[in-house]
This record gives structure tokens, sequence and C-alpha cells, in this order.
């Protein structure tokens, strides 16, 4: 199943890719221009420079450049993204096991995973009609991997109705 980070990753290089076939289409003077035989002769980013005002300007290569950066930037960190991936699994007696994982590279966040989980704990108690809900088990801990540690929460509630 697709999460809505990686469709929003999917339409953003699907439309780099349309606008880099559109430059194809540009008739840029000289051997600038994306027909022909490769590799080209000249380069294929023109050499031009975007004048702003008298004395600010900006060479079309370092706004392509900068472009590609914020660009990466943005697919790897990807601010949008929800920071926490919650796992689960019900058991008999009205048991959950959460399981939350953090995105390995993130800008804010590392310090609300009781409360992502009691999000969740909350969200399942309404849904199924419950009064209320009880932490039978809860640990945070970090996982180690090549790619960099990984902040992971995981728990175990039973939701409970309120007797009478």
């Amino acid at each position: 199943m697709k999460t809505p980070s990686h469709q929003r990753r999917l339409l953003a290089s699907a439309a780099l890719l349309l606008g880099l076939a559109g430059c194809g289409a540009m008739n840029y003077p000289g051997a600038t221009g994306l027909s022909g035989e490769f590799p080209a002769q000249g380069p294929i980013i023109p050499d031009t420079t975007l004048v702003l005002s008298k004395s600010t300007q900006i060479p079309l290569e370092k706004m392509v450049s900068w472009g590609l950066y914020a660009g990466a930037a943005w697919l790897i960190i990807d601010p949008l993204a929800p920071n926490w991936e919650i796992e689960q699994a019900s058991f008999p007696d009205q048991h959950f096991h959460l399981m939350l994982k953090m995105k390995r590279v993130y800008s804010g966040g590392a310090g609300e995973a009781r409360m992502v989980f009691q999000q969740r704990a909350k969200e399942l108690m309404r849904q199924n009609g419950y009064d209320g809900f009880a932490i039978i088990e809860y640990n945070e801990s970090l996982e180690s991997s090549v790619l960099g540690s990984q902040r992971i929460a995981r728990g175990v509630i039973q939701l409970t109705r309120r007797a009478g």
C-alpha cells in the first residue's frame, strides 16, 4: 500500500521528469540544445544569467544546482510526511500491541513517542466503542543500523469499559 508520503514523492518525480522533457522542446541557440547526438559539444544548461537588478545576477547553472540540492533534501527529509509509522496487532480480550517507528531522517518530533502512542490508543478506544484504555506495557528504544539509529516505541494496551 502506498502512503501519502510515497505518493507525493512519485508525483514530484513525475513532475521533474515532465519538466526535463519540456526542456527538450526549447530551442536553445547553438550546441546547447537537447537534440542531436550525445555527448553534445556544449553544455546542456546554457551559459546565461538571470539579472534581478543591476547588482544582483544569478547564473542559471547555480540556480539549477541549488534546485537539485533542494529537491534531494526535500525527498530525503520529506517534511510533510508523518514522523511516526504505526503498526498494530489485535489480540483477545481487547488487547492491542502498538509499535511506532520514527523516520530515520527527521527534523523534530524525537520526544513525542508517548503522545503518539496515547493518541493511537484513544483512536482505538473510540473506534471500538470503549470508555477507556489501560497501558499494560510500554517501552522506548533506539535500533541502530548502517543507515543510522531509529527510535522505536512498543506497547500493549487493553480497552476498558466503565463498570455499571
